[in-house]
């Protein structure tokens, strides 16, 4: 089969890189980088490190409002489909690229492959919600990468194409944790960035959604970061160039012991979750991986589509929204200060990370259409 697989966005890379070898294996793949995150920071340095081709095509398509962003990228694909008549597009997850290759597919009679499909909120204020909501109901084969996503899509009469494959992210955060989990990997990234880097002895934070982007959201999250590294541990924080540049024009700086970074590659960022005493997010990926790597994870988010990993007290997760006291009362009890670096070095003694197998499940998927045809 001819496959145009659509990216264009970091965590979608990395979900193509845990695809890409497995399915050129079997078909021949059209590999399309829309340029969503267009700063070679946040994107270029991810295909070399992960193993990933080079994009066949660019679009070039990065900056703007969704719509605005959506709308270019519409007019970039239809033609490249148009040429390339593929068997099927694939997308992943639930950016504007994803809505953007979906819809552009579906207009034009390719059939859809969507990489993380069924997942669900139910906050409909979250745009991405939006992108997954109308992705899975364009596509033909829907990959699901839990049982919750399978169930969500069945609530909405969705079952034909669906299969359970598991989760793309955990195949290669399998493979690239027997990398990281030696404490000597963190002193050589803490040289590098020229910071003083002990297991436990820190927190990671990354903050990057729209939703943390307004006036009201940057102070509230920048003093809870502030917070947090009062506490007795920094605050280490990889910074989305858009969220730099939001907060630079707002006049928000950040907080004392609050350590801003260039966002990292794959392996630095996996290293750098594992060794922490603790991880606060509003990334989905960063949400799974701190999962399957046990280290407690505060979400700076009112809802998550990845609900499996919040709820009781054995969960690995919980959702704080930009509540400061809620976070300094999750931290004390998840990740209390005497025991961060103890903590730490278990949770790395203890670490075995089998992978999901899903990008041969979803070759395998892909090869039966084929020979059906």
């Amino acid at each position: 089969m001819r496959i145009v697989s659509v990216v264009g966005t970091r965590p979608q890379l990395i979900k193509a890189a845990a695809l890409q070898s497995v399915l050129r294996a079997s078909h021949e793949e059209i590999f399309v980088d829309t340029g969503q995150h267009y700063d070679e920071s946040m994107a270029g340095a991810f295909f070399a490190e992960l193993g990933l081709a080079r994009p066949d095509r660019s679009l070039g398509v990065g900056g703007g409002g969704p719509g605005d962003q959506t709308g270019r990228m519409l007019i970039a694909l239809e033609p490249l489909l148009r040429d390339t008549r593929p068997d099927a597009v694939l997308v992943y997850g639930d950016t504007n690229s994803t809505l953007a290759g979906a819809l552009a597919g579906a207009k034009l009679g390719y059939p859809v492959a969507h990489v993380e499909a069924g997942l669900r909120s139910f906050d409909r204020a979250m745009p991405e919600e939006l992108n997954r909501i109308v992705a899975d109901h364009l596509s033909r084969w829907l990959f699901a990468p839990t049982e919750a996503a399978v169930g969500h899509l069945a609530a909405e009469g969705i079952t034909s194409g669906v299969l359970l494959v598991g989760d793309l992210m955990l195949d290669l955060a399998a493979r690239m944790s027997r990398e990281v989990r030696d404490p000597a990997v963190l002193a050589g990234i803490g040289r590098r960035l020229g910071l003083r880097l002990r297991p436990g002895g820190y927190i990671l934070a990354t903050v990057h959604r729209a939703e943390n982007r307004s006036v009201e959201a940057m102070r509230a999250w920048t003093s809870l970061l502030g917070a947090v590294a009062a506490s007795g541990r920094p605050v280490i924080l990889p910074l989305h160039p858009g969220t730099a540049a939001v907060l630079d024009a707002a006049g928000i700086a950040l907080p004392d012991d609050v350590t801003a970074i260039e966002p990292q590659g794959y392996a630095t960022t996996l290293a750098l979750q594992l060794h922490a005493a603790a991880v606060l997010t509003d990334s989905g990926g960063v949400q799974r991986e701190s999962a399957w790597l046990h280290v407690p994870c505060l979400v700076l988010r009112s809802s998550t589509e990845w609900t499996e990993t919040v709820g009781g007290a054995g969960s690995s997760a919980v959702l704080v929204g930009l509540d400061t006291d809620r976070a300094m009362d999750e931290l004390d009890a998840r990740a209390p200060l005497p025991r961060s670096a103890d903590l730490a070095a278990e949770r790395v003694a203890m670490l075995d990370l089998p992978g999901a197998g899903a990008a041969e499940k979803i070759v395998a998927a892909l090869s039966a259409a084929g020979d059906a045809r």
